[in-house]
């Protein structure tokens, strides 16, 4: 039975969908069977595992029985992705949990990329979730929009979740330019579960860069995520 996670934010543009493909990555590096949903009707997922051009069905199209669970499901090298639908349609939660029910069984995560905001996508992601990730850049709009995403997927009966700092940038840190560790974590008064420093090349995930690649400056935040993911105790280095 999948683990299902949630990963959300506030705010746009904090690198919410980046981080679901690079830790879904560790995972499957860690031998886990990994599916990446994408629930923003925007959509990134496709273009950031090079999927693309390869794409036919979504899970929008299983859900109104256009066609199979297995013909949305797309070959991304080492994890599984679903595709969103261009528009929400009429989709319920209890939809939803019957798209999930489809695949749970073949994967040990399944990983859902809601979209910025507080609207039906994060909704319908927190439906079939177990757990959420709360995704922020250490700056104080992203902080409080981070704080309005975890109280309302704590409505939605998502209770346990994390927090990801993301694109940090030590010396605009240490120069007061952008807000410390302990500062973002008292502000959202969420448990940390992983940092992860800017890395230029993940920015470039769209154009074809691997977003999980040995070397480069994200990489082993990556794999400390999905360690503490799997329940493991990996000291935090800041």
């Amino acid at each position: 039975m999948a683990k299902k996670i949630a990963i959300a934010s506030g705010k746009g543009g904090v690198g919410k969908s980046s981080l679901t493909v690079g830790i879904g990555k560790a995972l499957a590096a860690r031998g886990k069977k990994v599916l990446l949903i994408d629930c923003d009707c925007l959509k990134s997922i496709d273009l950031l595992t090079g999927i693309t051009e390869f794409l036919l069905y979504n899970w929008g199209d299983v859900v109104k029985n256009r066609c199979d669970s297995e013909n949305a499901l797309y070959d991304a090298g080492d994890v599984k992705v679903i595709t969103c639908p261009d528009s929400y349609e009429d989709i319920t939660p209890e939809e939803m949990k019957e798209l999930i029910k489809s695949y749970e069984e073949s994967f040990d995560y399944i990983l859902l990329d809601s979209p910025a905001g507080i609207d039906k996508g994060l909704t319908l992601a927190c439906s079939v979730a177990d757990r959420g990730l709360v995704v922020s850049t250490p700056d104080l709009v992203c902080v409080r929009s981070a704080c309005i995403a975890a109280r309302q997927m704590e409505k939605l009966g998502v209770t346990d979740t994390r927090l990801i700092i993301n694109r940090v940038k030590k010396r605009d840190v240490t120069k007061g330019r952008l807000l410390n560790v302990d500062s973002v974590i008292d502000s959202t008064e969420i448990q940390l579960i992983g940092v992860v420093p800017e890395d230029a090349k993940i920015r470039l995930g769209s154009m074809g860069q691997d977003i999980y690649k040995k070397g480069q400056v994200s990489y082993k935040a990556f794999c400390n995520i999905a360690g503490r993911i799997e329940g493991e105790t990996v000291t935090l280095k800041l």
